[in-house]
């Protein structure tokens, strides 16, 4: 280990683990929820929702595709509620909306009524990314940052790699009904565990002893101290780095949501397994993503720097898709390695993209910038989720979406590389500081 590796892993530790004690498992469950309530839905369909509902799969893509309009349009307003007001409130808020709304979806009998409340469930859940975000920003320096942002993401793979495990042979006991009422209950007793446990801010936190909740408060405004003034929102949101962000999630999202929605359907059609066993088949990706995730942001805190440790997974997720595509249906068992190479990669950059954000932009932008691009990435899931789906109904086979997810993740790398990295000066070394 280098004297700079050293230096970086000592400055992150120094103020205390408190926080990440008490906060870390409590983000990590909280965006496991929402990822839960807006992912079973890949395995409603898969497992009888659309015979029941006579769902086609162009609707069935519509359905899916009808999240993410209603996710774009209220992330940037969520945010500066965020921001401004309180993550605590609207946490608890929308805990409790997208979990009586997950639990409706079972009582529905129509696919207009699905479209409506997809659509809603977007609603509420539009700024937890966000909002969770700003959160961690508040209790979390820069050289800490990468690592807690993973944390709060695992919650994607890790909810996903459980989910269509339990949700398949859940359906299997019950059925695909009872599979949504019963998920939806734990994000409505969930809600209230969450406001008793958070506080927006280190300074009102009655749990946190004084000598971490003084280091922490230091460090933080020092950073802020550090960032280049942006006056307000439009300024932000005009910046290079913002606006190439925005462009590269939306590409990287495309492959994502492309996958996530649709792999249990992919393996179950291929494999000619039942809807229990399928899920466990497609939950094998996401054991390799949660891996690559903390080794990825741990690496990227200790490096202090974030681009590098983006771009280059994104590319082999690439190429694991197109290999995927050459080697085709037929030889299913070896394209479903390279499948899983493909989930685990795109999920690994998580954790360093999100801490950079903060990096470049002071506290009264960065959460709405963080929103933006975030919506950009909604509309990278809407076209994703429906254009795979309507790939994959239309041709017959998966050869054109596995091409699509392919080229998206390379166009995402590529703009990547074109994201300038934060100015030195704006990520203070923990050692300087404590010399002054």
């Amino acid at each position: 280990m280098t004297t700079s590796d050293l230096r970086a892993e000592s400055g992150a530790t120094a103020i205390g683990t408190q926080r990440w004690a008490r906060l870390l498992p409590i983000v990590f469950i909280t965006y496991s929820l929402a990822y839960l309530d807006r992912s079973n839905f890949s395995i409603g369909i898969a497992g009888g929702m659309a015979e029941d509902l006579a769902i086609t799969p162009a609707v069935s893509a519509l359905i899916g595709a009808a999240f993410f309009l209603g996710y774009f349009a209220f992330q940037i307003p969520g945010a500066i509620y965020a921001e401004r007001r309180s993550v605590r409130s609207l946490i608890f808020w929308s805990l409790l909306a997208w979990g009586v709304l997950a639990s409706v979806q079972g009582l529905l009998s129509s696919a207009t009524a699905l479209i409506v409340v997809r659509f809603l469930i977007g609603v509420v859940e539009a700024a937890v990314l966000p909002a969770m975000v700003i959160f961690l920003s508040h209790w979390f320096t820069s050289r800490e940052r990468g690592r807690a942002n993973t944390f709060l993401i695992l919650g994607n793979p890790v909810t996903v790699l459980w989910l269509t495990v339990v949700s398949g042979f859940l359906i299997e006991a019950t059925d695909w009904r009872w599979m949504f009422i019963i998920e939806g209950l734990p994000a409505i007793a969930w809600a209230f565990v969450f406001r008793a446990m958070v506080s927006d801010h280190p300074q009102q936190a009655k749990w946190l002893n004084a000598p971490e909740r003084d280091a922490v408060i230091q460090q933080l405004d020092q950073e802020q101290r550090a960032l280049t003034p942006v006056k307000g929102y439009g300024e932000a949101f005009r910046s290079r780095n913002v606006i190439l962000l925005s462009l590269q999630y939306f590409l990287w999202s495309v492959g994502v949501y492309g996958f996530v929605f649709w792999l249990p359907s992919i393996v179950k059609a291929a494999s000619g397994e039942g809807i229990g066993m399928s899920g466990l088949i497609s939950g094998i990706p996401y054991v390799l993503a949660v891996i690559l995730m903390v080794v990825n942001s741990r690496a990227s805190d200790r490096a202090g720097t974030r681009g590098r440790f983006v771009w280059p997974w994104l590319l082999v997720g690439a190429v694991a898709f197109y290999g995927s595509y050459l080697l085709g249906p037929d030889q299913f068992w070896l394209s479903f390695v390279l499948l899983a190479v493909a989930g685990g990669a795109m999920y690994a950059p998580y954790g360093p993209y999100f801490a950079q954000i903060p990096e470049f932009l002071p506290r009264n932008v960065a959460g709405a910038a963080i929103a933006l691009i975030n919506s950009f990435g909604a509309l990278g899931g809407f076209a994703g989720s429906y254009l795979v789906g309507w790939l994959n109904g239309t041709t017959g086979s998966t050869d054109a979406s596995f091409l699509l997810m392919a080229g998206c993740l390379a166009l995402a790398a590529v703009v990547m590389l074109l994201v300038k990295a934060p100015a030195a000066e704006s990520v203070p070394e923990p050692a300087a500081e404590t010399a002054r």
